[in-house]
């Protein structure tokens, strides 16, 4: 017994989503990311970072956090290749370094105004 009205179809849009799947790693990789920024604290971090560099001060003021909590954030954003930063005098200036990441947090915020 068939399931399917239209086999033949799907299993072309089988073999082509097995073609353009990710390696397990790739998957993995992927998910430890979305888990990273998906943490409310270190994605207000980014969404203050969106209009540019801020040193931590002016984060945590962005943030409303405490500053040993932004820190410890900044840090984890920082290990896995989201933020970056660079010494400017006195202070460390944090930035974005994969905007990538800041499309999928627009077009999430994009959605939360879609009432489809």
């Amino acid at each position: 017994m068939n399931l399917c009205d239209n086999e033949e179809e799907h299993e072309a849009r089988v073999q082509e989503s097995k073609a353009q799947m990710p390696t397990d790693e790739k998957i993995a990789e992927m998910g430890a990311r979305f888990k990273v920024i998906s943490e409310p604290s270190r994605l207000k971090i980014l969404l203050a970072l969106s209009g540019g560099e801020l040193c931590v001060e002016h984060i945590t003021e962005a943030v409303g956090g405490n500053q040993s909590a932004v820190s410890h954030q900044l840090k984890t954003l920082k290990d896995n290749k989201i933020i970056k930063c660079r010494r400017k005098g006195k202070n460390v200036l944090y930035a974005v370094s994969d905007w990538h990441v800041l499309t999928m947090i627009n077009v999430a915020k994009e959605h939360l105004d879609c009432n489809e």
